[in-house]
């Protein structure tokens, strides 16, 4: 990894892949014709790219069934355990409505009601990811959504993997559909004969996934438009670099475009950590991955002071960052943007991607300056109540129709003119 002195200006961000014409152009050809053809239109595509012709786009329960006993006991008792952590933490963030109360029996309100449907999409095909399940499900559960809907690529023998449909069953879903790529989320935002359509569209994917979501935003709602992961670290001297490079190398490994950057105050630290990276590179499964991220977007930086590599940090604005220094639960009191924080050597950040019970789904590309991680508040909308007595009316009715004929609407002042006296 490349080490430089720690200057102002440095950045996570990324050019992002993808999004060039002739994508965009598949996609909405994809979206166009799932509204006009439904169904038969997302057979056609699921047999083109996902390589399986599918009789039943849902998966039954029959198949939810074969794929709990598919797993693992063991990793069923720590996928369930997981979804325990996750709920609980979630429910904390369960928010009420309020009333406030105003002269002579007016008031003012806000409602809070869950969305009516949410779709989740979950990547497929050649890998399994039954921690999407949970992180997207649970916030919307905790959140009363009534109806929850999965979709994901199934492999070429028309399977989902039997980790996500374990993760389904844990949490009690039964509407599964087994499709992918963009078709799944113009399925998701029109509906199809076979799939209702919903309010919302969460969960992470490729790019054509990516830019289905952007294109069906204002039909639906969505979470947000992910870029590659990324991590940070600060670290002093008392950090191992070992476990530093480890962490690293946790993100990087998720993609080519992936950024791992490690902020110091420690040389030595610093120097220790480009070695282990290096030596724990050779032996890492996806080495070529996490290899490239490493040498296109991982940097170590040397700070002259913590405060000075908690500024860099405020500046980047990481989707992940660790701190493993002296007093670090102080120095996390300092940081005003990260999607999430972990703090200690024990922390590290795949703990909150699968167990801990924080949502996993953070904002990337510095983003974090102003997005969340998704949570409850995701899955909500909220509706402000009015509700004026005929003595609250009459005293700001004047009031109101002056500020409507400032700004010309002479039909607002006379909507609120209109009342007060006796109608036969």
């Amino acid at each position: 990894m490349k080490i430089t002195k720690l200057a102002k200006g440095i950045s996570l961000k990324r050019p992002l892949e993808g999004g060039n014409e002739e994508q965009l152009k598949i996609v909405r050809q994809v979206l166009a014709d799932v509204r006009a053809q439904g169904d038969s239109a997302i057979r056609t595509y699921t047999e083109k790219w996902d390589g399986f012709a599918p009789d039943n786009l849902r998966v039954t329960k029959a198949e939810i069934e074969e794929g709990v006993r598919a797993i693992d006991a063991q990793l069923f008792a720590d996928l369930t355990e997981a979804a325990h952590n996750i709920r609980v933490y979630h429910e904390q963030q369960k928010r009420s409505g309020y009333r406030l109360e105003l002269a002579d029996g007016s008031w003012l309100g806000q409602r809070i009601t869950a969305l009516d449907a949410v779709g989740l999409y979950v990547p497929g095909g050649t890998a399994a990811y039954p921690s999407s399940v949970l992180m997207n499900v649970i916030p919307a559960q905790v959140a009363g959504v009534k109806r929850i809907v999965i979709t994901s690529p199934a492999g070429r023998d028309g399977k989902l993997p039997a980790g996500v449909l374990a993760a389904a069953h844990i949490l009690g879903v039964e509407e599964v559909y087994k499709i992918g790529g963009a078709q799944a989320i113009a399925a998701l935002a029109y509906g199809t004969e076979t799939i209702q359509a919903v309010d919302k569209i969460t969960g992470p994917g490729n790019i054509y996934v990516a830019l289905a979501k952007r294109e069906v935003f204002g039909e639906v709602a969505i979470d947000m438009i992910a870029g590659p992961s990324e991590i940070a670290v600060i670290a002093d001297e008392t950090a191992f670099a070992d476990e530093v490079a480890a962490d690293l190398l946790s993100q990087a490994e998720h993609d080519k475009m992936a950024c791992a950057i490690l902020v110091t105050t420690s040389e030595q630290l610093a120097h220790d950590v480009a070695l282990e990276v290096e030596r724990q590179l050779a032996t890492l499964p996806r080495e070529e991955v996490a290899r490239a991220s490493i040498e296109n977007f991982g940097a170590i930086y040397i700070a002259e002071t913590m405060s000075d590599a908690v500024e860099a940090i405020n500046s980047l604005a990481p989707e992940h960052l660790e701190i493993v220094t002296k007093n670090a639960e102080a120095v996390a009191e300092q940081v005003r943007h990260a999607g999430g924080i972990f703090i200690g050597r024990y922390s590290s950040e795949p703990v909150g991607d699968y167990f801990a019970g924080t949502n996993h789904v953070l904002p990337t590309n510095s983003t974090a300056r102003f997005a969340s991680g998704l949570n409850v508040d995701d899955f909500v909308k909220k509706s402000s109540i009015v509700y004026y007595t005929e003595k609250t009316w009459a005293m700001n009715a004047p009031k109101i129709a002056r500020l409507a004929r400032m700004e010309g609407l002479e039909g607002h002042a006379r909507a609120v003119e209109s009342r007060g006296w006796e109608k036969e």
